[in-house]
Order: C-alpha cells, then sequence, then structure tokens
C-alpha cells in the first residue's frame, strides 16, 4: 500500500476526493495507531481513517494519465455483459463501485448506459404492478453525487460511444 503524507490527495471510494490535512499518532485502549486526518472536498468533512485501514477501505492516489486514457477506449470499445435481473444487477454494480478501480467505475457506468438506451426489458418479478416493462430512466442518479455534480464538466456521454 501507497504510504501517504500531508498534502497528498486521495480517492475516498463512495465519498470521493481527499486531501491529507495532517497525520497523527493516537493511543486507543493502550494501542497506538496511526492516523489520517483526511478532508473530503465534496462535503468538507474531516475523517479519521487509520492508515492500517486504508488499503481495505480502498483510499488510493489518484489514477494516471495513461489509465484515463484505458478507460476512454473502454468506454467506446469494451464490451459489457448486462445482468438482467435488477437486483442481481444492483448487487453488482455496487460491489464494482466499492471496489474503488476506475475500470470498475467505467464498466459500470458503460452498462448503465446501455441499459438506459436499449428498449424496455419485460419485468421479471411480479411486485404488484400491472404487468409491464421497466428500464433505468437516469443514469446520474445511480453514479455518486461527486460524479453527478461534474457532467457538465464531461459533456454528453453519448459521445463517448
Amino acid at each position: 500500500m501507497d504510504s501517504f503524507k500531508v498534502g497528498d490527495k486521495v480517492i475516498y471510494p463512495n465519498q470521493g476526493l481527499g486531501i491529507i490535512e495532517d497525520i497523527q499518532e493516537e493511543s486507543y485502549y493502550g494501542e497506538k495507531f496511526r492516523i489520517y486526518h483526511l478532508r473530503i472536498l465534496s462535503n468538507d468533512t474531516l475523517v479519521l481513517v487509520p492508515s492500517s485501514n486504508a488499503e481495505e477501505i480502498g483510499i488510493r492516489k489518484p489514477v494516471s494519465a495513461g489509465l484515463i486514457r484505458k478507460i476512454f477506449e473502454f468506454m467506446r470499445n469494451g464490451d459489457v455483459d448486462i445482468t438482467m435481473n435488477w437486483k442481481g444487477r444492483y448487487k453488482e454494480h455496487l460491489n464494482l463501485l466499492k471496489s474503488g478501480l476506475m475500470l470498475d467505475m467505467a464498466l459500470v457506468l458503460k452498462s448503465l448506459y446501455y441499459l438506459n438506451q436499449t428498449p424496455l426489458f419485460p419485468r421479471e418479478e411480479n411486485d404488484g404492478e400491472s404487468k409491464g416493462t421497466c428500464r433505468i430512466r437516469n443514469i446520474r442518479s445511480f453514479i455518486h453525487p461527486f460524479l453527478r455534480d461534474r457532467t457538465k464538466t464531461y459533456g454528453n456521454l453519448s459521445s463517448l460511444f
């Protein structure tokens, strides 16, 4: 795991971009811990993270320009296998997002995009509604609020496909 230093910019999965403001040795119940003081930029929250848990949580440094190119290439030309069962798809997407890996997040985004573009799927379960159809109406409602605010910056997603 990368050891962070004060001033490093990091990504905290499901939270967004943060900056390591301080690193302190603190004692809890007689044990000493190295604690990162991480400021989440989207909501100005200070989060205290034991350095021993940072990797498990998925805290990482921002990605390189090379990985960004790979992600855009995947968005243009990569294949996605979409689970038809909405509950399985939701769990799969949630686990991919929790991984913190950029390519996993791109996979979720691309599958949601394709789901949004496809004709309506037959409803698989009878949940009390009439026999009808379902579809994801808005990709952005599923994406983390930090990314949702950036859609103006990145423009229309369909230009990537």
